[in-house]
């Protein structure tokens, strides 16, 4: 079998596979995804603009975090599948939890603390409403 043909094989079944809706990923980010998630379900289900609203005038940490990835999710729906941005919202919304980061703090007669410093991975999937 020809080499170039496996790999067009490859190519169509992955087209075929591929996600037809906009979405965006944050992997590795510093928020655990207990916290991410508060913001994320304040944002699930709304319009694109009224959810940028809302993680603007959020006074938590990951709506920071989260407003980046929504605003990929915006650009990829514009620039990639050629989507409108007014009929778009925030369909579903996921916080995977990430590699933990282990370290030590030094404590009373030489013992050690461990701090856990979390990550998640969030995930950002737009539609378009039908009007």
């Amino acid at each position: 079998m020809a080499r170039g043909h496996r790999s067009q094989i490859k190519k169509e079944r992955n087209a075929e596979n591929r996600e037809k809706r906009p979405f965006a990923v944050h992997k590795y980010a510093r928020i655990s995804d207990r916290k991410a998630r508060i913001v994320l379900e304040q944002i699930k289900g709304k319009d694109v603009d009224m959810a940028l609203g809302i993680l603007k005038y959020s006074p938590r940490y990951g709506s920071d975090l989260i407003e980046k990835v929504l605003k990929s999710a915006i650009a990829n729906a514009e620039h990639n599948l050629d989507m409108d941005t007014s009929a778009l919202f925030v369909e579903e919304v996921i916080a995977d939890q990430g590699p933990t980061f282990k370290r030590i703090q030094p404590r009373a007669r030489g013992m050690a603390f461990r701090i856990n410093k979390r990550t998640s991975h969030i995930t950002v999937i737009l539609n378009e409403r039908e009007v």
